[in-house]
C-alpha cells in the first residue's frame, strides 16, 4: 500500500501498542529503580545473600529498611526479584545477579541503567531547545562524567590490555619502551590513567573542557601515586599543538565535539611521524534505515536527543549526534588528512568501532 493511500483504522493494532505503552512505563520505571540498586549497593548486597528479609537486607547493605522494602516493591513486580509471601522473604536469582551486579564482570547491565536518570533530568531544558533551538550545555548534566566513566570501564578500561592495545600492531612495544601520549576528552580520566599504570615507562596527559572532570581525573591519579601523567582543561578544538604526540585516543568523544571536523584536523597536526591515533565510537550506522534493527537503536538515538546532539548544539556546534556512524565518520578522518585507516571491531565490545589511523 502507498503511504500516500487513506489508512483503516486498525483497532486491534491501536490495543496492542497501548498494551506496548503499558508495558514500557513499567520497565522505564524498573530502569531507575535498577539505577538506584546500583548506586546505592542493594543490589551487591543481595547478590551475597540468600532469601532474605528486608531487614536483612538493610543491614547487609547499610540502608534505610523502609526504603529497601518499597524499591523491592517495584523489583517484585518487575520480575527482577522474588518474593515469598508466607516467609515474607526476597531472593535475587542467581541468573539475574549474573547480569545485573559485579558478578556480570564487565558486562554489568545495571550500569547502562544510569542514563535513565541522567537524561531525564534535563527533560525541561530540552523542552526548550526543542521549540527554541540551540542545546543544552555540560553544566546542566550533574552526574554525566561520572555515569559515563563507570559506563566505560566496561568498553574501554576492561579491554585495553588484551583487546584495544594488541589491535594496533607495535603499540604494546613503542608503549613499553616510553612514548608521549595524549587521551582528549578523557572525562574523568579513567582510560589515561590505566595506560599510565600499565607503561610507566610512557608519559600521558588528559584534556577535556569541564573543569569538574578534570578535577576528578586529577585527584585519581593523586591517588594513586602517578608521576607520569597530568590532566588539564582544554577545549581540544582549539587545540594548537604540532608534531607533540606519538598516539593520541579518543574514547567516544568525537561525535560530542561541537567542531568535530577541526577536532580530527588538530589531532592529525598533533602527531608526530609515525604517530597513532586511536579512536573509539559508537558502533552504527550513518543512516536511520541501518539503524532499524541496532540491539540499543532506541537507546543511542536517546542519548543522542537527550545529551550528544544537544551539547554540541549548546556551543553552537555540529551536532552530529551519537549514531553519526561508520560511514561519515570514515570520510570525516579521510578529509581531515589520515590517509591511513584501519576499522575494527573487538570482541570485547559489541558496542563501538575502533579506528586506528597511522602518520
Amino acid at each position: 500500500m502507498s503511504v500516500m493511500q487513506k489508512e483503516t483504522f486498525d483497532a486491534t493494532r491501536a490495543e496492542a501498542f497501548g498494551g506496548r505503552m503499558v508495558g514500557i512505563v513499567n520497565d522505564a520505571s524498573l530502569a531507575l529503580m535498577i539505577s538506584l540498586g546500583h548506586r546505592t549497593g542493594a543490589l551487591e548486597a543481595m547478590a551475597g545473600l540468600g532469601w532474605s528479609s528486608t531487614a536483612e537486607i538493610a543491614e547487609a547493605s547499610g540502608l534505610n529498611e523502609r526504603y529497601i522494602r518499597e524499591w523491592l516493591g517495584a523489583m517484585v513486580t518487575g520480575g527482577v526479584v522474588e518474593f515469598d509471601s508466607d516467609s515474607q522473604n526476597y531472593h535475587l536469582p542467581a541468573e539475574h545477579a549474573a547480569v545485573i551486579t559485579s558478578k556480570a564482570g564487565s558486562h554489568n547491565l545495571a550500569v547502562p541503567m544510569q542514563f535513565i536518570p541522567v537524561m531525564g533530568g534535563v527533560e525541561t531544558p530540552l523542552v526548550e531547545a526543542f521549540r527554541n533551538g540551540g542545546g543544552v550545555p555540560y553544566s546542566e548534566f550533574e552526574r554525566f562524567h561520572p555515569v559515563m566513566a563507570d559506563f566505560s570501564d566496561q568498553t574501554v578500561i576492561a579491554g585495553l590490555k588484551d583487546s584495544i592495545i594488541p589491535a594496533v600492531e607495535g603499540l604494546h612495544e613503542r608503549l613499553s619502551a616510553g612514548i608521549k601520549c595524549v587521551d582528549i576528552g578523557c572525562g574523568s580520566g579513567h582510560a589515561a590513567i590505566r595506560l599510565a599504570e600499565m607503561y610507566p615507562n610512557s608519559t600521558f596527559t588528559g584534556y577535556d573542557f569541564e573543569e569538574r572532570a578534570v578535577k576528578a581525573a586529577q585527584e585519581l591519579a593523586t591517588s594513586k601515586g602517578l608521576n607520569n601523567i597530568s590532566f588539564s582543561v582544554q577545549d581540544v578544538g582549539r587545540l594548537e599543538e604540532v608534531a607533540s604526540f606519538d598516539l593520541v585516543t579518543a574514547f567516544d568523544v568525537i561525535h560530542d565535539q561541537a567542531d568535530p571536523a577541526g577536532v580530527l584536523a588538530n589531532v592529525r597536526r598533533a602527531l608526530k611521524d609515525g604517530g597513532v591515533f586511536l579512536m573509539q565510537d559508537i558502533k552504527a550506522c550513518s543512516h536511520l534505515h541501518g539503524n532499524k534493527d541496532h540491539m540499543v537503536g532506541t537507546f543511542l538515538y536517546t542519548v543522542s536527543t537527550t545529551h550528544c546532539m544537544t551539547v554540541s548544539l549548546a556551543n553552537g556546534g555540529a551536532g552530529l549526534g551519537t549514531c553519526w556512524g561508520r560511514e561519515l565518520a570514515e570520510s570525516m578522518i579521510g578529509a581531515a588528512g589520515f590517509t591511513s585507516l584501519e576499522t575494527k571491531e573487538l570482541a570485547h565490545d559489541p558496542f563501538n568501532y575502533y579506528y586506528i589511523m597511522k602518520v
